[in-house]
């Protein structure tokens, strides 16, 4: 596929690809550079081209597709970012540990975050647990478990990126 073949046939859906990629991505420029990409990947592919039936459906699915990887690229950004900044906290002052273990309990679901709270924080029994909250002793304890795991996990990622820094800090 030569260039003139290209712009009458994939080039000319530039402002469709756009629009829809604006339903996707909230910046117009983010769009726009989306837009820009997917074509010269077409373009690096335009000589396999000719075996797909349908371009236009074709590139719109690429715009697609790059688009929700470009979202999903941005939660866990920004997911980083939070528990960066959790970390940034952590070591300016130490005493804000357990601040930070309560706000990580209080994004846990409903029944981790209760469970949680009752037996680590305020320090109840099992039993006492389960006549408050009217779970069952499995069912509190599987609870308990996965809280636990999962504030773990995100204190784990915190001080081992605390640790990298100040090692860095070292070097």
């Amino acid at each position: 596929m030569n260039q003139e073949t290209f712009k009458a046939n994939i080039f000319i859906h530039k402002d469709k690809l756009f629009r829809f990629a604006c339903r996707f991505l909230v910046d117009q420029q983010d769009a726009f550079d989306l837009v820009q990409e997917v074509l010269m990947k077409l373009w690096e592919t335009r000589y396999d081209l000719g075996a797909i039936v349908n371009i236009e459906a074709f590139a719109m699915r690429m715009t697609k597709n790059m688009a929700l990887n470009k979202i999903a690229k941005k939660s866990v950004k920004a997911r980083y970012e939070s528990e960066y900044k959790l970390g940034y906290q952590l070591d300016h002052d130490p005493e804000l540990t357990k601040d930070i273990v309560i706000r990580l309990i209080d994004s846990l679901p409903e029944k981790q975050r209760l469970v949680m709270f009752l037996r680590d924080i305020e320090e109840y029994e099992i039993a006492s647990i389960c006549e408050l909250t009217g779970m069952d002793e499995n069912a509190t304890r599987v609870n308990l478990s996965r809280a636990r795991n999962t504030v773990k996990g995100i204190l784990s990622k915190i001080f081992d990126h605390e640790e990298r820094r100040i090692r860095a800090i070292k070097s």
